[in-house]
């Protein structure tokens, strides 16, 4: 008896721990269904550029003017505010037309930084609905663009969305400090108006694609390798198969139809722009992408924006994503191993400088 009730207590105690580590699980499982929904929920951020300029000016006024200047140059300033609080108030009152009429025109900056898969492109897709909403006649949007390229629906899902603010009737300017080449350039050439700084890179107006083929290596080892599919093109190149002439006629011939829609799109979207001269896969810095009509002016989106700063009221407009805690422990696990290997590099440095 002794032996069957320490046998049924075992029973329990292991019963009981299996079902405590499924209970676990499916919370992790749950968890994670959960975070996979809401990957997608964010938040604007809006910041005045007007102010931290302001800010950064003032900060420099306190240490290289006299004390008497600064406080006078501080009484004008906060004066000047009033006033122009003031006008706002009397215009709100006086109606919507009339408050339209009268407050500053608005600069919108958004900022795109692509990858690959142009991953940005939901970011933008936020920043853009909630902008259209709030533009008013006079008021422009600038989208600061750095991407070397990738795939072709990514970036044509991003270019459609820069669409979106030219339908609205909403000025666009694009800005290229460094690079906005192949999907990039495609995103740029929406615009209304493309500035680039003097060395940024842009063009390569072009289609790539390239693959391993290790058909003869699986061969060297007897390894035997079977690919089926219906329709006749439904696979042109493999990686492991036996590529034929035929598929490879059939990919080119697929690679031109895609260069034909990239150059039929920036001619389109730049009609002055001699695309057959262009569009052949070439990059060419600033002044020679401004020789060539790639771009409209040379300037970087800084100076941009510094020269609305007087007279209009500018606003940086970003869309951040809500960061679930592996994420949160991810780039703190991150900024630890960089870091740590930061000291070791710089203890390095230390010892080769004795």
């Amino acid at each position: 008896m002794e032996f069957v009730y320490e046998y049924g207590l075992f029973l329990a105690q292991a019963v009981t721990l299996v079902a405590a580590i499924l209970v676990v699980v499916a919370g992790l499982v749950a968890i994670g269904h959960r975070q996979k929904a809401e990957q997608h929920e964010g938040h604007i951020e809006i910041r005045n550029l007007n102010d931290k300029y302001r800010q950064i000016g003032d900060s420099i006024q306190h240490v290289v003017s006299d004390p008497d200047e600064f406080k006078a140059h501080r009484k004008a300033e906060k004066k000047a505010e009033k006033q122009t609080a003031k006008k706002a108030k009397k215009a709100r009152k006086q109606g919507s037309e009339d408050s339209d009429e009268q407050r500053r025109k608005r600069l919108y900056v958004l900022a795109f930084h692509g990858d690959l898969k142009a991953s940005a492109t939901d970011n933008l897709r936020e920043e853009i609905s909630a902008v259209l909403p709030q533009a008013k006649a006079g008021d422009e949007v600038l989208v600061k663009v750095e991407s070397p390229g990738g795939l072709v629906h990514g970036y044509g899902l991003a270019a459609s969305q820069l669409q979106r603010i030219r339908s609205a009737g909403v000025p666009l300017t694009i800005a290229v400090d460094k690079v906005a080449a192949s999907g990039g350039y495609m995103m740029a050439c929406v615009a209304d108006r493309i500035i680039a700084a003097p060395f940024a890179v842009l063009g390569s107006i072009g289609v790539l694609a390239q693959l391993p083929n290790f058909n003869r290596l699986l061969k060297k080892h007897d390894i035997d390798f079977e690919l089926f599919t219906a329709g006749e093109y439904k696979r042109t190149l493999t990686l492991f198969g036996e590529n034929t002439d035929k598929g490879r006629e059939k990919f080119v011939e697929e690679l031109e139809e895609t260069h034909g829609l990239f150059k039929d799109f920036v001619s389109t979207n730049r009609p002055a722009l001699d695309v057959a001269k262009v569009a052949t896969g070439e990059v060419w810095y600033g002044q020679r992408a401004l020789d060539e009509g790639l771009v409209d002016e040379l300037q970087t989106s800084d100076g941009f924006v510094q020269d609305r700063l007087a007279d209009w009221d500018v606003y940086e407009i970003r869309f951040v994503h809500k960061k679930h805690w592996q994420e949160k422990l991810g780039l703190a696990a991150e900024g630890a191993l960089e870091k740590s290997f930061l000291k070791i590099w710089q203890r390095g440095q230390q010892r080769n400088n004795y």
